[in-house]
Formats: C-alpha cells, sequence, structure tokens
C-alpha cells in the first residue's frame, strides 16, 4: 500500500478537495492499493497512519507540502511517524521541497523529494524501492545515497493535464469538500493548467512547475466540472491556476462549455491578456459564471514593475479596473510592497495607486504583502544576495521568525524599515476596514457597517497611524462571528 497525505494547511470552512494528493492517486488507480489521509478532516492523521502501517504492508509515506502551515504540520506528522516506523521510507513533494530541497532532506524523517510535476516520478520511485530500476535514472527526483550525501537528478520535462487521469473523487470524503464561500453554498476547486511562462522575479513557480503553461482541453474542464456538479452538487468553483485565461479562443471555448451548467467562478489572469480580449469574449465570460478575477498588479509603481520583470504597466492594470467594473466582474488586485531598492518610494507610490484604483472602481478587493525573496532564484530584483540568509532545515522554516516571513506578516528584510512596515499594515487595516471583503460571507452587515464608519475618517484624511480602534472593531467582530463546525 501507498499512503497519500495531505497535511492540514487551513481552518476547517476553506478546505476544498486536496488536489495535488489526488493528482497522484490518479495515476495509482486500478494499479496500486492505496489511501489518502487528509489532515483537514481527519482529527489524527498520525494514529491513521500509524494503524495503516500495523493492519497492511505499506511501502512508501508520500507527503504534500506547501511552506507555511501546512509545512509545519507535515513536519510533525513525519516526526512521529519516523519514530514509530523509522524503516518506512518517506518522500516529500510539491511546492515547498520543490523549491526548498535541501532544506527537506536535511530533515532525518525525509528519504526522498520529488521536485516538480510527481504522477511519473512517484511511479518509478515505487519501482525503485522494489528493487526494478535504479534511483539515479528518476529524472525530477532528488535523495540522500548511502553515505548522507544529497543526489539531484535531472529535472524532469513537465506534461499537461490531459496526459494523465482524472482525480479519483470517489476515493475521498467529497461532500467535506463543497463548503460555503461568496460564490456559492457548495465551492468545489479545480486545476487546469501546470506551469507559468512569465517571469516575474519574486516567483518560484518556474523553479518548482516550469516556465511553459500545458493547459487542460475545454473538453476535459468541462467533463469534470459537469461530473461534480451532477454527482456532488457542485455549484462553484474556484481555479486554482496561476493563469486560467491565455489565449482568447481558448478562454471562450471554455466559457462556452461551462455556461450551461450555471456555476459561478474565480480564477486568477494577467493583467495584460485579460487586456487583450475583446468585449465580446469578456461578455462570454460574464455570461459562463466568471464572477471575480484575481490579478497580480503587485505595485503601482512602474519602475518596480520592469524591476520585477512583470512585463506590465499601471496603465493596464487601471484598464483592468475600467474593464472588470464596465462588465461587472469583480477585479480582485494583489500587491507586493516594499521594494528592496528604494522601499519609501516603493510603498508611498503603491498606496497611492490603490486609492487611485478604489476610485475607478470602488469594487475592487485588495490584498497586500510584503516584498519577500524566494531563495534558489538568480536574477532577484533589489541586490538581495548575502542580506538574508534562508533556513537550511523544516524546523528552521517552522520557527516563528521564518513562519512570519513566509505568510508575509512580519518579514523583518533588512531593508523595511518599521516605520514603512507600519504605514503599510496600518493602511492594510484602514483600507480592508472602510471596504470589507465580499468574500467573508460570515461578517453581518452591522459589522461591515461599523467598520465603514470607524474608517472612513481615515480614509478621507489619509491618517493611517495607530488605527487601534479599527484592530479592536476587527477582534470584536471576529468574536461575533457564529463558530464553525468542528472536523
Amino acid at each position: 500500500m501507498i499512503i497519500l497525505v495531505n497535511p492540514r494547511a487551513t481552518k476547517p470552512r476553506n478546505r476544498r478537495f486536496p488536489l495535488s494528493v489526488m493528482a497522484l492517486a490518479a495515476v495509482l488507480e486500478g494499479r496500486e492499493s492505496y489511501q489518502i489521509v487528509d489532515g483537514h478532516v481527519d482529527e489524527n492523521p498520525v494514529e491513521t497512519i500509524h494503524e495503516l502501517i500495523r493492519t497492511q504492508h505499506v511501502e512508501l509515506l508520500g507527503v504534500t507540502v506547501m511552506p507555511g502551515p501546512q509545512m509545519a504540520a507535515a513536519m510533525n506528522i513525519c516526526r512521529a511517524i519516523r519514530q514509530l516506523h523509522p524503516k518506512l521510507p518517506i518522500v516529500w513533494g510539491g511546492y515547498f521541497p520543490s523549491i526548498y530541497t535541501d532544506a527537506a532532506l536535511n530533515a532525518r524523517y525525509v528519504d526522498y523529494v520529488v521536485r516538480g510535476q510527481g504522477e511519473e516520478t512517484l511511479l518509478e520511485l515505487i519501482d525503485a524501492l522494489r528493487g526494478k530500476r535504479s534511483f539515479d535514472g528518476i529524472q525530477g527526483l532528488s535523495y540522500k545515497d548511502m553515505f548522507g550525501l544529497h543526489r539531484h537528478n535531472p529535472e524532469r520535462l513537465m506534461k499537461g493535464p490531459d496526459a494523465f487521469p482524472w482525480s479519483p473523487f470517489h476515493r475521498v470524503p467529497a461532500e467535506k469538500y463543497l463548503r460555503p464561500s461568496f460564490f456559492g453554498k457548495r465551492t468545489t476547486a479545480h486545476h487546469a493548467s501546470i506551469g507559468c511562462p512569465f517571469r516575474c522575479s519574486f516567483c518560484g513557480v518556474h523553479a518548482a512547475y516550469g516556465t511553459r503553461e500545458l493547459l487542460e482541453s475545454p473538453a476535459r474542464t468541462e467533463a469534470i466540472l459537469r461530473h461534480l456538479k451532477t454527482e456532488y452538487g457542485a455549484d462553484s468553483v474556484q481555479f486554482y491556476d496561476m493563469n486560467f485565461f491565455m489565449g482568447e479562443n481558448h478562454a471562450r471555448e471554455v466559457a462556452r462549455r461551462i455556461e450551461p451548467l450555471g456555476l459561478r467562478w474565480w480564477c486568477e489572469a494577467r493583467v495584460d491578456i485579460f487586456n487583450r480580449y475583446s468585449n465580446e469574449t469578456l461578455e462570454a465570460l460574464k455570461r459562463a459564471g466568471c464572477t471575480m478575477i484575481f490579478f497580480g498588479a503587485e505595485s503601482g509603481s512602474d519602475w518596480v514593475l520592469k524591476e520585477m520583470q512583470k512585463d506590465i504597466t499601471t496603465e493596464q492594470t487601471v484598464a483592468v479596473a475600467e474593464r472588470t467594473r464596465e462588465f461587472g466582474i469583480i477585479p480582485e488586485f494583489s500587491f507586493v510592497i516594499g521594494n528592496p531598492r528604494d522601499p519609501e518610494r516603493d510603498t508611498r507610490e503603491t498606496l497611492q495607486f490603490i486609492r487611485k484604483l478604489k476610485k475607478i472602481n470602488v469594487d475592487s478587493e485588495i490584498i497586500i504583502y510584503h516584498y519577500t525573496p524566494v531563495p534558489q532564484r538568480t536574477g532577484m530584483y533589489g541586490e538581495i544576495d548575502g542580506k538574508v540568509t534562508f533556513p537550511s532545515s523544516p524546523e528552521e522554516w517552522a520557527s516563528k521568525q521564518w513562519m512570519d516571513f513566509t505568510l508575509r506578516i512580519d518579514p523583518n528584510t533588512p531593508w523595511l524599515t518599521r516605520k514603512t512596515k507600519n504605514l503599510i499594515d496600518n493602511f492594510e487595516v484602514v483600507i480592508n476596514s472602510r471596504w470589507p471583503t465580499v468574500q467573508d460571507i460570515r461578517a453581518p452587515r452591522w459589522s461591515r457597517a461599523l467598520l465603514k464608519s470607524l474608517s472612513s475618517w481615515r480614509y478621507a484624511t489619509r491618517f493611517y497611524a495607530f488605527p487601534k480602534e479599527l484592530r479592536l472593531a476587527q477582534q470584536f467582530i471576529t468574536l461575533r462571528k457564529p463558530k464553525q463546525e468542528s472536523l
């Protein structure tokens, strides 16, 4: 038996299908005995895994790992299992070990790392563990040799979603993953591509999943969503692709096919690509249920966008705000503030630009992050080399300092002064109070009215300092929200 583990990464109300391990399960289906263990629906994954190992012949424990809370959960699970079953091979895959490969292998409880796309690598690793092939010939695999040295095999060429079978939805408790959201009462998730062809220098997707975006065929996207609607009652979907839209013809074909399903949906898109689409295409997307689109605006400064190698302009972002307003699609703009070359100027210009976007399209949702560098990338803008020493093990990454860094709560980067960081944080509190996100479906009307009332004078006068009353109000509202059901 192969055990596939999805460590807990979020709150119960936010859980969605564990797509990463389900993709691996798809290639095991009908070929290997396997079990999916998901920390989002299993109160004690360690006990579940231990019982499976005790009663079954388990050959491999495969764990998907994202940076942040899921990495910490994976560390705790694997450390416990290694103590209970020291001879069981453990492999990590996913974004964290693909980017921080040596740090993952430095853990005593990690024997192998699958970098990037894992379907074929996993199958070949199983064969190697059975003595049917050598480890050094498996592309995309990193491992420890008999002397404990790290070995990194060549990269594996990525394949598009159509190269592999569907996720086996029947092998997980599907009802527990269809959760209420702003988009519907039974929101599901889907991933319709892999990779990204763009060169944004602050992003680690290239290193993990390649520089080509390989798209799922519109026919397959329709078929999977139809299955989720028919079999499980899904009424909305969040597409977890870096860029759901690429070619205009592809976007229109997807829209044409899924329109009859009556789903409301959210996705991510590039500012420049969206602006190239005709009004007819945008109308088709709206008819097909497109409700909100996440755009990486990243900065309100063209000089920063150039250093980021983002290949967009602030003028294009303004055009997106205007066009989404025209077609009734909510834009969700994210910004990465605190450029290491000149963080004060970057912050000042970006906050002003955000105010401009809200004036153009008041429905614009604003997401603010502190700039945090990604290791193992060359050509990072701002000359950060030597200024940040990254952790060398999961235990270090799990510390409060680096967890805050990963989550961009308090990255504590040497170029960002406390004054500038406070300005960014305080502005975020004020703007999110002035326009509370529509995606928080638990927030009652009175709470939105309270926050808007308390923050309106601050936003109007641009006085962002010490917004203690807004933080207290947000805490009060959080305490007054209805409790969620337990796992």
